[in-house]
């Protein structure tokens, strides 16, 4: 039996379900965390934008370190890294779970966003590594339909958790996940790594995007509770521009950068990682002020606000992996652009809900949302993996992880900031009520528009991929 299981074609089987077993840990966290965030509010006492930094304190750490995280797989060993993401991520889940006050949370938050940018692209680096170039689209599908299953399953299971004991242990659930994931991975995962020279950390890029990001994500977090016109708000802005700059300019004359600039030459790869940067605009700020949204203002449980997510998520489960494997034959760039316009169409939906709106007027959104997800998410990856050598999967993987958490967190930043503006009075008011629903509204009318940008990026940007080690394939 031994033998059969470390068998090579059975191994790398078990190698796509380790590392797909850690994913699932992560996208489990993030759509648990959803549906508890009102629960979370009130039992902390904390305000809309300390709840806003609960998710992007996460979300950021974890997009501005992925880079770094796939330099050091690539660099130190992708196993190696990934396991070290699985043991840090795991006790910042428990001190989550312990957390009595807002800064602690968001510290604690802060710390798994740091795991998860470990984890996360040493997983696909680990796939591109493990698998020929003929099976690469539907491993992926498979990855991508795992976490997936981890977004359905979510929802529901932090609804129950936090309706029927208590928001603390949605964190306290990945403790003896991460464990067995940790025990798993050590078994059955091969080590990789880049072997080519001068391989070094990128510690004034990683200062330099850090500054950047976090700058602009306070700003926009902050600027209705400031003014946008303050000194303040003026001042975050001016430090992002000149971040970005900066680590645009250190990277373009490292000797070894974090992010190798010239990746992007490749119109796909430049094209995908674009395309992924407004999916993570787009949605991300539509999934966390859906659950305050369906739960505050429709006053659904968190129980049925978990299930009301199920129609979707399911959907991504059953489509990612053949959009995957048809990817692999007929290219990603029309199935990114589809699914683009669906997103764009499924948020159009969703903001015409109000005060009124019941679980029927839900369903179209989720079900247009759900598809167009699908085949979007796994045939971007398997063009972005696709258009880079198998000895840098691990720095085109924490890219294109980097542009999606860094897009959710900026996504978020801007939904919170046009719900700002509109809602008045005192919480709970019916001034203040309606002056969320309109806020939500224009917010979903702009991440609409957004995704529709993206849908013309992909067909113009993005055509059918050639891996490094595989003839060229003809068409576009």
């Amino acid at each position: 039996m031994k033998a059969k299981i470390f068998d090579p074609e059975n191994r790398k089987w078990w190698t796509l379900g380790a590392v797909a077993f850690g994913l699932f840990m992560i996208m489990l966290d993030n759509t648990i965390v959803n549906v508890a965030l009102p629960s979370i509010q009130s039992d902390l006492n904390i305000g809309i934008s300390e709840l806003e930094w609960v998710f992007n304190g996460y979300a950021l750490t974890f997009g501005v370190l992925m880079l770094t995280g796939g330099k050091l797989a690539d660099l130190l060993g992708r196993r190696r890294i990934f396991i070290a993401g699985l043991v840090i991520f795991t006790i910042a889940s428990l001190f989550c779970g312990l957390a009595t006050s807002a800064g602690w949370l968001i510290g604690a938050r802060v710390v798994q966003g740091a795991g998860s940018a470990l984890m996360n692209p040493a997983t696909l680096s680990i796939i591109t590594a493990t698998f020929p170039p003929r099976q690469r689209g539907m491993a992926i599908g498979i990855w991508a339909g795992v976490s997936a299953m981890a977004l359905a399953i979510g929802p529901l299971v932090g609804g129950l958790i936090t309706e029927h004991w208590s928001w603390n242990w949605i964190f306290f659930i990945n403790v003896p996940i991460g464990i067995l994931a940790i025990l798993v991975t050590r078994l059955v995962v091969d080590e990789s790594r880049d072997t080519s020279a001068n391989q070094r950390l990128d510690l004034p890029g990683l200062v330099s995007s850090g500054i950047a990001l976090f700058a602009l994500t306070y700003g926009l977090i902050e600027a209705n509770t400031y003014g946008w016109t303050s000194p303040r708000i003026l001042g975050l802005f001016a430090l992002a521009v000149l971040g970005f700059v900066a680590f645009i300019l250190l990277e373009m004359h490292q000797r070894a950068p974090m992010l190798d600039l010239s990746l992007f030459r490749n119109g796909t790869f430049a094209g995908a990682n674009s395309v992924m940067l407004l999916v993570g605009l787009a949605m991300f700020g539509v999934f966390f002020y859906n659950s305050l949204f369906i739960q505050n203002i429709l006053g659904w449980s968190a129980v049925q606000t978990g299930a009301s997510f199920l129609p979707m998520t399911v959907l991504i489960i059953l489509v990612a992996p053949a959009a995957g494997k048809y990817s692999d034959r007929v290219g990603s760039r029309w199935l990114m652009g589809g699914g683009m316009i669906l997103l764009s169409i499924s948020l159009l939906i969703f903001s015409r809900l109000n005060e009124t709106s019941n679980f029927w007027d839900l369903l179209p959104g989720l079900l247009v949302g759900g598809f167009g997800m699908a085949i979007v998410m796994t045939p971007t990856t398997a063009a972005a993996m696709g258009s880079v050598p198998i000895d840098k999967a691990g720095v085109g993987s924490a890219v294109l992880n980097s542009m999606r958490q860094v897009g959710g967190a900026l996504g978020i930043a801007v939904m919170g900031a046009i719900v700002a503006a509109f809602v008045t009075g005192v919480p709970g008011t019916p001034e203040a009520t309606a002056g969320f629903v309109t806020g939500y509204q224009h917010a979903l009318q702009v991440a609409s528009a957004i995704a529709l940008v993206g849908a013309i990026l992909s067909v113009a940007t993005v055509r059918k991929y050639r891996h490094v080690d595989e003839p060229l394939l003809e068409g576009a």
